[in-house]
């Protein structure tokens, strides 16, 4: 038995499973840009596991019998999201890599940050009402 809701079956499910992907790829390749220093590793194998961990949970979700799992998992995602955001900031603020370099990144952790926010929030029945 398939959980999602109906607009997510025809939507948004594949595109938000490619951009994940995508998301998870690009994060791999900009890890091999930090320096080999202590605080970069650590912070490469913080970033390495939760950007993984963000389109494994979405894919998890997409598979559950329940409702309930199926909004546990996403949010579960969101949370490794939000973590995966917060470790690209510190290599930006850090200068790690030059903050040019990680603003396409940024920006696309926090448009899947949103979109992965929204989702929960629409299982759960919290979605605010479109207005228009």
């Amino acid at each position: 038995m398939n959980v999602l809701a109906p607009h997510y079956r025809n939507m948004e499910k594949r595109e938000l499973s490619e951009r994940l992907l995508d998301f998870s790829a690009q994060v791999i390749r900009l890890l091999d840009e930090l320096p080999e220093k202590s605080a970069a590793r650590k912070i490469s194998d913080q970033l390495l596991r939760s950007a993984m961990s963000v389109g494994a949970n979405y894919e998890e979700a997409k598979g559950t019998d329940s409702r309930a799992d199926f909004g546990h998992k996403l949010q579960i995602s969101l949370k490794e999201m939000r973590e995966t955001r917060y470790w690209l900031c510190l290599i930006s603020r850090t200068g790690m890599i030059a903050s040019d370099r990680m603003q396409n990144v940024i920006q696309e952790a926090t448009e899947l940050r949103a979109i992965l926010g929204k989702s929960v929030a629409t299982v759960r029945g919290k979605a605010k009402p479109a207005v228009g």
